[in-house]
């Protein structure tokens, strides 16, 4: 078992910047790759950023250029720090850890506002 707990949400005007980060514990060796996604007002939840065990990172084309993930094993902390934010950024930011096993587990998520 593998818990999240995510911090750094909050409300920022547009244009700013806001960093979230997210804590593991439990089975931390079993942890392959940390990861965010978001979920708007009434839209699917989708993928944000991943970076794997060897630092290997992909980011969705919306938050690319934007959006920097991070990882730092010896915390056991995934952060997502989001520069030049929008509107269409507000959203509920999930932590998502998939294990070696291929299991995910999640954070209870935390939201980011992004005024006009």
């Amino acid at each position: 078992q593998v818990q999240l707990v995510e911090s750094g949400g909050g409300l920022v005007q547009g244009g700013g910047s806001l960093s979230l980060s997210c804590t593991a514990s439990g089975s931390i060796a079993s942890i392959a790759v940390m990861g965010w996604y978001r979920q708007a007002p009434g839209k699917q939840r989708e993928w944000a950023a991943t970076i794997t065990e060897r630092a290997e990172i992909g980011y969705a084309d919306s938050v690319k250029g934007r959006f920097t993930i991070s990882r730092d094993n010896t915390k056991n902390t995934v952060y997502l720090h989001m520069n030049s934010l929008k509107p269409e950024d507000t959203a509920v930011y999930y932590c998502n850890v998939r294990t070696f096993g291929g299991v995910n587990y999640w954070g209870k998520g935390t939201l980011v506002t992004v005024s006009a």
